[in-house]
């Protein structure tokens, strides 16, 4: 573990590794507004022109590394997906931290129509394979690495540890519906956004990797039936857009808990520093613990 490592990595320690990113690519990191904290710190430079992601540890580098190699290929394809900006070769290293720069979109917060996000996760899954390997899909590696790291109450802790081991042996038991192949990752409404021209773009591609093209569908499926993120309508579109519904494969229920503990441990990783964090952690994993609704999980 570097020494970078050991400091909690909080706004302002992302904001510091920001300021010294730009100086390396000749970027002015006045004013700039943090906008989520998780497995990156996602900045808007220059009033949104550009966006910045700082990431979380230095293992993050590896994944950041890929990302530019897929969005390069992406852009290659002609595919709608986030743009590397040009000012500087990519990824900057500041003390391990990766540290990426792409063209905003439009304000950054308008998102596409569920419709589009089916049609565009059709098209991604249709592309052939890039020109370099992708790894597999292992989600419960950043479940154990979240974990290692977290600040949680032990019993907490102990729980998803144990809750993680089962769920990764109903994960390996799965028969698949579809055939494997190219994947986003973290397909969700989130991260397909409207460009200045209001076109639907993807985002966040640090997570493409082969594997079930189940996992792709399921976010925006939980999203409906979980959460009431999405309305029945909503979801109808997407599944129209995409060709598939994933909640009618018998083994959409095991995606669907797989995909809540990474939404818990994803939010761990900030437990120790922020106490609204902490609080969500532990109200989650008692609705998980007594099987309760996910309806009043606050999105973060």
């Amino acid at each position: 573990m570097t020494t970078s490592e050991l400091i909690s990595f909080d706004s302002a320690a992302a904001a510091s590794i920001l300021r010294r990113a730009c100086g390396l690519a000749g970027l002015n990191a006045d004013g700039a507004e943090l906008v989520r904290l998780g497995d990156h710190a996602v900045f808007r430079l220059d009033r949104g022109r550009v966006v910045s992601r700082v990431g979380r540890h230095a293992d993050r580098l590896p994944s950041v590394r890929r990302e530019v190699a897929v969005a390069q290929w992406l852009a290659a394809e002609d595919y709608p997906a986030a743009r590397l900006t040009t000012e500087a070769e990519q990824p900057v290293v500041v003390d391990g931290h990766p540290v990426t720069f792409w063209e905003g979109l439009g304000d950054g917060e308008t998102y596409a129509s569920t419709r589009e996000m089916g049609e565009l996760l059709r098209r991604l899954h249709q592309l052939e394979a890039p020109p370099f390997s992708l790894p597999e899909l292992r989600p419960f590696a950043k479940v154990d690495r979240r974990l290692k790291r977290a600040v949680l109450r032990e019993d907490t802790h102990v729980y998803l540890s144990a809750l993680a081991q089962e769920l990764s042996a109903e994960y390996d038991g799965l028969e698949f519906a579809l055939p494997p192949g190219l994947l986003h990752g973290d397909y969700n409404i989130g991260n397909v956004l409207l460009d200045a021209d209001e076109l639907p773009t993807v985002i966040d591609l640090d997570g493409f990797v082969v594997g079930p093209r189940e996992w792709d569908l399921t976010q925006t499926a939980m999203y409906y039936d979980s959460f009431g993120w999405h309305t029945e309508a909503e979801y109808t579109d997407f599944v129209e857009g995409y060709g598939f519904d994933v909640r009618q494969w018998s083994g959409y229920s095991v995606l669907r808990s797989v995909r809540e503990l990474l939404m818990v441990t994803w939010l761990a990783q900030n437990a120790g520093t922020n106490p609204r964090a902490a609080e969500e952690v532990e109200k989650r994993v008692e609705s998980l613990r007594s099987g309760g609704s996910r309806r009043d999980w606050a999105p973060f």
